[in-house]
């Protein structure tokens, strides 16, 4: 199981002190993989460019780019230059977002979601193959297009890809998005996954692989796992610092998948209970209501030698790279890792 560092994206005050510092210790220290983010603020590319500019071998990863945000021809031509610029480092983690975010934020319809995903990988794809003018006609996104009586040609990038089967990964959490990713995807990056709830992602994956034309054989597929991580030695505390994002996540209005995700892992008498409460604006009660034992299902918290006892069942896991959220501080980047990799 490898280690990679989720940076996430930035709060109020901007980038965390010590970013560049902190990816550099990482990178020396064993770390194989780092991975921004992006919500409605920072966007996912520019931090991770610039931690790239001062790394030389650890992967860079978007955890995740919202679709949303960009035609697949940018996306593609952000990532074969980020990939060019980086020497062959590069990670296309993409992401659908929620409906929320989907709609408020970028003004672009969210359905149907599995449609639309297929369409733009198969885009993007094809940009990054340099091959030849890309056409594509989809049932949601269509390439080129064309205005009444004026028909546009198709085009082929500029610049050749230093990698055409540039690795691209899908985030999701239902299971026919999960799905979807084994079979048409490189990796799928799992947000909310516990290595003792996990029944229904297995399924989903393996419905992914038997499907005809699935990209990776089963050994070949990464699966990137991203786990909260609180070194403590009071448990209970470095769950509470936990509780609030996760009653955030499980009380957003609209369809919320988050909630879902809780349901399907047999946690759906937990996930009603905080949503009501986030719904009447009792937002520390519904951080309370989530139990200490189920924050651990899906985290690592506590003291050294209780997460060392807890990792085998993540070593055992479909997990292939643990990606742990943590402030990317030298001395705590140090510990996790010496936890982690031994």
């Amino acid at each position: 199981m490898k280690l990679g560092l989720l940076l996430g994206f930035w709060g109020a005050d901007g980038p965390p002190p010590g970013l560049v510092a902190g990816v550099r210790e990482a990178e020396a220290i064993g770390y194989e993989s780092v991975w921004t983010s992006e919500g409605h603020g920072s966007d996912a590319l520019t931090p991770l460019a610039w931690v790239g500019a001062h790394t030389s071998t650890i992967r860079l990863g978007t955890s995740v780019m919202h679709m949303a945000a960009r035609a697949p021809a940018a996306t593609a031509m952000a990532a074969l230059s980020i990939d060019h610029l980086s020497e062959g480092r590069f990670v296309l983690g993409l992401g659908l977002s929620g409906p929320e975010l989907v709609r408020g934020w970028y003004g672009q319809p969210f359905d149907p979601p599995l449609g639309r995903t297929r369409d733009y990988v198969a885009i993007v794809r094809r940009v990054l193959a340099a091959d030849g003018p890309v056409t594509y006609v989809g049932r949601h996104l269509s390439l080129p297009v064309s205005e009444g009586s004026e028909a546009a040609g198709p085009l082929t990038s500029t610049v050749r890809p230093l990698r055409p089967d540039l690795p691209i990964l899908l985030g999701a959490e239902g299971p026919r998005n999960v799905a979807l990713a084994r079979e048409i995807a490189d990796g799928w990056i799992a947000t909310y996954y516990s290595p003792y709830r996990d029944g229904h992602y297995r399924a989903a994956l393996a419905e992914g692989a038997a499907r005809p034309g699935a990209r990776r054989a089963d050994g070949d597929f990464e699966i990137i796992g991203a786990v909260p991580l609180i070194l403590s030695d009071d448990t209970e505390a470095a769950a509470d610092q936990l509780r609030p994002l996760f009653a955030s996540f499980i009380g957003a209005a609209g369809r919320n998948f988050h909630a879902r995700a809780f349901d399907r892992m047999g946690l759906g008498d937990v996930a009603a209970k905080v949503g009501t409460l986030w719904s009447e604006g009792s937002y520390r009660e519904a951080a309370a209501a989530i139990p200490t034992g189920v924050v651990e299902q899906l985290a690592l918290i506590g003291p050294p030698g209780k997460i060392r006892d807890e990792l085998p069942a993540w070593r055992d896991s479909l997990v292939t790279t643990l990606l742990v959220y943590v402030p990317p501080r030298p001395e705590i980047l140090r510990q996790v890792a010496e936890l982690i990799l031994g």
